[in-house]
């Protein structure tokens, strides 16, 4: 098999809420569809793959404009293309990926693009080519997972792994729902009362917390801190009663979103929150926390050995620094239990650390490992289905999601678009009435879970095959278009 093309589309989305996460507000971006021509076996077939541009996630660069971002994720991006043009033929999925990632780490030596910027690039041919393999085989993601057709070699990621293949490690069976871990951003209304009169929805989706809870019936939540020790305090009290008031059996995360730059810091806030008894029963619930450390800190050996030596840490995964092959080992060793799943850090990179924490949970069953799946504001009608498919393949059986609830489901497309997302992925969209009369379709929770046959049917998450060139090409997008400055 080899590439033979690639192309880039950009469709501009608009929140209907803006989304505060560490030290980024979202009100708009670009969304970016990926699709490359793969030939198998003298067969040429497309395949797609779509990401949102989130600002500052993939650097976390205070310094950098918005604009800059996306030019940096484009160009990532455009570099991965070029590469998988040049990679020639491979014998598997995984050799011509891997062949794709070497060249773009090269590439990126003399950039300064870290390696979650430039792994993105990366991970997105990936998917795509997934995709198009799939769909040439006729065969959905999870069984060409199962079955190894796409080639994977798990210890060319973690050699501690040399004697498995995936189907020996992941589930038998993808999960038929997955649970909705719903996230709370820092300036998320909790309440219907707190929201001002001019900020209030007219689209008929829940906007605050408690509406979110009682329209989905919601049972899992991510909760975003600012690292702020009494307004953090504050706000998780008030989050706490909320849902004790509701009688309902829930369970959280907490996201650092890399706020401490020391582990000192972090767990100044950390017993700050234990000692606080308004929280005592409330962070009985917590399942973990989540990267309370900037990237830059939180897998050196003075982290590594700093954690090691606090006993009474919390459970700690790592998100953003699960920026290279080997992040989810080194942290593993630095005193955390885990990392996080996002299809935009790598697909097979995803699936080996799955793998990973499997293989430690059978031979170490007294310490505890976790690998959750985390969202980065992901949307149909691409994105969130791959991510989904993958999630149900190993077993993740709760994931953070927030594209609902920060974008208006699947408003953003042509009429026609949505009616084949609602005749394909029924079980995952259902028609929202507007009150306005703009009805659109948007992501069915019911009693808290998303199903996903549909999605682990489908060769790679979405059933229909999608030609993005309906949206304008990259080269011809322009920022202007988001309604933002610099």
């Amino acid at each position: 098999m080899q590439i033979l093309s690639t192309d880039l589309h950009i469709l501009t989305l608009y929140n209907r809420l803006p989304f505060r996460y560490g030290i980024a507000t979202m009100t708009a971006l670009p969304h970016l569809f990926l699709r490359v021509l793969l030939e198998v076996d003298g067969q040429a077939q497309w395949g797609i793959a779509a990401e949102s541009l989130a600002p500052k996630w993939f650097t976390k660069n205070p310094q950098s404009s918005f604009r800059q971002e996306i030019d940096d994720m484009l160009a990532v991006v455009g570099a991965a293309c070029e590469h998988a043009q040049n990679a020639g033929e491979a014998a598997t999925v995984f050799d011509l990926w891997e062949r794709i990632y070497q060249q773009q780490q090269s590439w990126a030596v003399a950039t300064p693009h870290p390696p979650l910027l430039w792994g993105f690039g990366v991970s997105l041919v990936e998917r795509a080519l997934i995709d198009a393999f799939c769909r040439a085989g006729e065969l959905p993601f999870v069984q060409a997972l199962r079955s190894n057709r796409l080639g994977i070699r798990l210890a060319a990621i973690h050699p501690e792994l040399a004697e498995f293949a995936p189907a020996d490690l992941l589930p038998q069976n993808p999960l038929a729902q997955v649970i909705v871990r719903h996230t709370v951003g820092l300036i998320d209304p909790l309440t219907d009362a707190e929201i001002d009169p001019a900020d209030r929805q007219t689209d008929g989706l829940p906007h605050s917390l408690a509406a979110n809870i009682d329209a989905y019936g919601l049972t899992h939540f991510k909760l975003k801190i600012g690292g702020d020790v009494a307004a953090d305090r504050a706000r998780l009290a008030r989050i706490a009663h909320l849902l004790d008031e509701r009688a309902i059996d829930y369970a959280f995360t907490l996201d650092g979103n890399e706020q401490y730059r020391s582990v000192d810091d972090f767990r100044a806030l950390w017993e700050g929150l234990i000692s606080d008894p308004r929280l005592a029963a409330f962070l009985q619930r917590l399942i973990f926390v989540e990267q309370p450390l900037h990237r830059d800190v939180a897998l050196t050996a003075e982290t590594g050995a700093t954690l090691l030596a606090w006993t009474a840490r919390p459970r700690l995964i790592i998100d953003e620094s699960d920026a290279t092959l080997e992040g989810a080992r080194i942290a593993l060793a630095s005193g955390y239990v885990g990392t996080s799943h996002k299809n935009c850090k790598g697909v097979f990179k995803g699936i080996a650390n799955a793998c990973l924490i499997r293989h430690r949970q059978l031979t170490d069953p007294a310490r505890p490992y976790i690998l959750s799946c985390e969202d980065l504001s992901n949307v149909g009608p691409v994105a969130l289905l791959q991510d989904l498919a993958v999630v149900a393949s190993l077993g993740i059986g709760h994931a953070e999601r927030n594209g609902h609830h920060y974008f208006a489901g699947l408003s953003a497309l042509p009429d026609d678009l949505q009616a084949e997302m609602l005749a394909s992925h029924g079980d995952l969209y259902r028609p929202h009435r507007a009150p306005r009369g703009e009805d659109f379709p948007s992501l069915a929770i019911r009693a808290g879970r998303v199903n996903v046959a549909s999605v682990t049917s489908a060769p790679f998450g979405l059933a229909l095959a999608l030609n993005p060139t309906r949206f304008p090409p990259a080269a011809e997008w322009r920022f202007e278009s988001l309604g933002l400055s610099g």
